[in-house]
């Protein structure tokens, strides 16, 4: 088994040392993520320059492929030769903060995930719950675990064709867990406001603020199952079409 993992946080990030060192423990990592962070970049796919790769050494000593494209490319890259071993799953993670509702199409996370699953492998994005404003140091051993559980079964079970996997987890200690729910996206709140300020030269530019996102606390979403201590599993699919809506339109006369 070799599992390519990933992220949008940078190659150094904490959350993607814990989820290659839980990998590691399924068979051969091979990690390969941005040089800095992506955060909130979605679905991005770097075609008008060249892309550069290096080796770098992380914390623990070990050594992974850092990029200075997007998580997507970072994905691609690797399926498409730059790797000569054949990869079997792809993980991206581990998030500092869940991926919710409409956050999946924002997510650098979620849609690294999905690259894996448009080349016809098996992807899996896993994101931490971490509390609002927290200034410590963040536990991924949890998440971590929940990871390499869900990697498991995947590897073991196998997934729908075109299904990408978004885990999110709650941030608790793993005996503190209360189980897995396969859940639904939920409604995501969002809560952006635009800040416009003038430069020293007087020209305007502009930052888009705001409050931090909320949700609304549902059963059987995945923002309802976070909030009652549930790690969310949400099957995703790329197939975007609202069948539903096509039978109204085909009403329509043009």
């Amino acid at each position: 088994m070799h599992i390519l993992v990933t992220n949008d946080d940078g190659v150094q990030a904490p959350g993607l040392l814990a989820l290659a060192q839980e990998m590691r423990k399924l068979g051969q990592v091979t990690v390969f993520a941005p040089d800095k962070n992506w955060s909130a970049s979605g679905h991005v796919k770097t075609m008008d320059r060249p892309l550069r790769v290096k080796e770098v050494l992380l914390a623990d000593g070990t050594s992974a492929f850092a990029s200075d494209g997007a998580p997507s490319d970072c994905v691609a890259l690797p399926l498409l030769g730059l790797i000569e071993e054949q990869i079997d799953l792809v993980v991206s993670g581990i998030n500092p903060n869940a991926n919710l509702g409409h956050d999946v199409t924002y997510s650098g996370t979620v849609t690294a995930a999905m690259e894996a699953v448009i080349a016809g492998v098996k992807g899996i994005a896993v994101s931490l719950d971490s509390p609002d404003g927290y200034k410590g140091i963040l536990d991924y051993s949890c998440a971590a675990s929940v990871a390499r559980c869900v990697a498991e079964k995947v590897i073991a079970d196998g997934l729908p064709e075109g299904v990408v996997m978004n885990v999110n987890v709650p941030y608790l200690k793993e005996n503190e867990l209360k189980g897995y729910m396969i859940t639904r996206q939920g409604l995501r709140v969002y809560r952006d406001a635009l800040d416009e300020r003038i430069d020293p030269r007087g020209k305007p530019y502009f930052w888009i603020g705001g409050e931090a996102p909320t949700g609304v606390d549902e059963p059987g979403t995945d923002f309802g199952a976070l909030r009652a201590g549930y790690v969310s599993i949400t099957p995703l699919q790329l197939d975007l079409t609202h069948y539903k809506a096509m039978d109204v339109l085909k009403k329509w006369k043009f």
